[in-house]
């Protein structure tokens, strides 16, 4: 009879080293989370003006439009859509935000006083208006920050926001 000479090599296990990964994951994982946290997206929702029939109570729903007009010197308030409520000039070469973001609470309280819900506003930009103009803008007409039971929160101003262009200044020049 055959004897078979069968050799059994010796099987070791294998042997993972994750020394290195695990020091990859212990920088990676924070470094990953913190960025989570800093990137913010933010949405703003915008109306676009709808196409008008030309009916009398287009007409008079567009009279009574509040708009905030971005010149290049100046912002202009304007209640119904074309009368001036006021004129705030820039300050530093930027629009004053501050002042008009009184104005606009102010004009929300007097709306208010006379039984009237408006939250929507209308952003007229002439060209070559700066995004961070524009942004700016829409922030200070959808909120302010206010104080209410010792606590700071953002009260809403008018967030029904519609953007458009603004109709070209008229100078009058004197005879």
């Amino acid at each position: 009879m055959l004897k078979l000479n069968i050799r059994r090599r010796g099987h070791e296990e294998a042997e993972l080293d994750i020394t290195s990964f695990m020091s990859l994951m212990t920088i990676l994982v924070p470094v990953l989370l913190l960025n989570m946290v800093f990137s913010h997206i933010s949405v703003l929702k915008l109306n676009l003006p709808g196409i008008s029939d030309g009916s009398s109570s287009a007409t008079e729903q567009e009279n009574r439009q509040l708009e905030l007009v971005l010149r290049t010197a100046h912002v202009d308030i304007n209640y119904p859509a074309g009368q001036l409520v006021r004129r705030v000039e820039n300050t530093d070469g930027e629009p004053d935000m501050e002042t008009v973001s009184l104005i606009l609470q102010q004009i929300k309280r007097n709306l208010r006083e006379k039984s009237i819900e408006k939250d929507d506003l209308v952003i007229l930009s002439e060209k070559g208006t700066s995004y961070k103009t524009l942004v700016a803008a829409m922030d200070t007409a959808r909120s302010y920050r206010a104080v209410v039971a010792a606590s700071v929160v953002d009260a809403e101003l008018f967030p029904q926001i519609s953007l458009g262009d603004a109709p070209q200044q008229t100078t009058v020049v004197g005879k």
